[in-house]
């Protein structure tokens, strides 16, 4: 008897685990815009579309290329935080609130969500 009570109760808490969602990646809501200097050094825009958080995402269009990003947007619902060098690193960066929109002169290649 002791053993099939121990047993329901093994396949009741193996079941429970199942059931349980698996929690999604957290992300933030909205965009993350920026501009860049494109071929021929013309202003281009790009966006970051519901960015993931906790995470660092280097500007796609700064990987290789000598200038950075400038003039971001926050259009998202989370803190960004902003970094001069790609990775995360380096002790240039800048945290911008929700709805926050940065001038042209700030540069970075990389930005962190949380």
């Amino acid at each position: 008897m002791h053993v099939r009570s121990t047993l329901a109760a093994g396949l009741g808490a193996l079941a429970l685990l199942v059931a349980l969602p698996a929690s999604p990646a957290s992300a933030a809501t909205g965009d993350f815009a920026y501009a860049y200097a494109g071929p021929g050094g013309i202003n281009l825009n790009g966006t970051l579309a519901d960015p993931e958080s906790g995470v660092c995402i280097d500007v796609p269009e700064t990987v290789g290329n000598d200038v950075p990003a400038f003039a971001p947007r926050n259009r998202t619902d989370a803190t960004a935080t902003v970094f001069l060098e790609a990775g995360c690193e380096g002790d240039t960066y800048f945290v911008m609130n929700p709805g926050r929109n940065l001038g042209h002169r700030l540069q970075f290649r990389s930005v962190a969500f949380g």
